[in-house]
């Protein structure tokens, strides 16, 4: 019988975590008590919210209840706890590598504007990072839902705090909405400015979706991409291009993506050699952050823990992570699986 290690003592790289969806719920509740803010019952109950957004009214009950708690956030002590606490969760579940995605636009009003607020999100980045020994690298992320130019001011944006500590950039948002090549430009700035492009694709839409992100905003990662399993040829294209998609298996169960963590396509997607990280997505809202979906790929899905590791070793892989700390990371993989 095989030897079951434990996930939590396996280094990884945490590629899709959203920033106001990282955060703890009992932050959230001392933060709306602070500054009297209601929260339905579906942020107060203690239970994750039961949540299907593959139409458009349960999409619209998603997003609302990520914008009230993203209301919660006012001020740079707030912003400070949050991505300390992300941290020490990631790290608690054994990620050594953080890439944490974020729509400054969300939270500028109440920071003083655009910059002030880049400012204040990267100078807690690097804070939590020296507290608690995490790497923390920042993904700025576009919000299909607006118009494109906004998206171009993101990138421009992105690209002047290349030396802060911003990597990538994004696209989030309902994918069912508009054109990724309306975002082209916005990624061709972001691409020519040194930062990876890992747009949102194939989630709530299908394999299209995905190749949309590949064949208009060039995509280097997709966040979710899980779809591309319904078309062989795409499957094959990401494997051939070693194109890494971001897997929340909790995620898409939550909101209806699949009825059961075992439909989610991981052994599709594995087997086809389409490289994969698992990231938690909002753990806020879905109830499980990163190493449950070590354990959920283990127990749904039959994975035995060489195959854990080589999927720890693809999320090191389609990270931005200094080559140093990559060896580091996958030495200890190796480390881990030898027991």
């Amino acid at each position: 019988m095989e030897r079951v290690r434990d996930v939590r003592r396996l280094p990884k790289a945490h590629l899709h975590l959203h920033f106001t969806g990282s955060m703890r719920p009992a932050t959230l509740l001392e933060l709306a008590d602070k500054y009297g803010v209601h929260l339905p019952e579906a942020l107060s109950g203690g239970e994750p919210p039961k949540l299907r957004a593959t139409d458009e009214r349960g999409w619209f009950r998603f997003q609302r209840l990520y914008d009230i708690a993203r209301s919660c956030l006012r001020d740079a002590d707030d912003i400070r706890r949050l991505v300390r606490e992300a941290a020490q969760e990631d790290v608690r579940d054994g990620a050594q590598w953080l890439e944490i995605q974020v729509d400054p636009t969300s939270y500028a009003p109440r920071l003083g504007g655009l910059i002030p607020a880049m400012e204040v999100i990267l100078d807690a980045v690097e804070s939590a990072s020296a507290d608690t020994g995490l790497g923390i690298r920042v993904l700025i992320a576009a919000n299909r839902m607006k118009h494109p130019l906004e998206a171009r001011t993101l990138a421009r944006l992105a690209v002047r705090y290349v030396d802060r500590g911003v990597v990538g950039f994004g696209l989030s948002n309902d994918e069912r909405r508009g054109f990724a090549r309306d975002f082209d430009r916005a990624f061709a700035i972001a691409r020519e400015g040194g930062l990876l492009a890992a747009p949102h694709g194939g989630e709530l839409s299908g394999a299209s979706s995905v190749r949309d992100c590949l064949d208009d905003l060039g995509a280097a990662r997709v966040g979710h991409g899980v779809r591309a399993a319904e078309d062989p040829r795409l499957l094959a294209k990401l494997a051939e291009r070693q194109v890494t998609c971001e897997v929340c298996p909790s995620s898409n169960v939550a909101l209806g993506v699949y009825e059961k963590p075992e439909d989610v396509p991981l052994r599709t997607l594995y087997d086809a050699g389409v490289p994969m990280a698992l990231g938690a997505d909002d753990p806020l809202l879905f109830g499980s952050r990163l190493a449950a979906q070590y354990e959920l790929v283990r127990e749904h899905h039959g994975f035995t823990d060489a195959e854990l590791a080589e999927l720890a070793r693809q999320s090191v892989r389609g990270s931005a992570a200094p080559e140093e700390v990559r060896q580091r990371m996958l030495t200890g993989i190796d480390d881990w699986l030898a027991g």
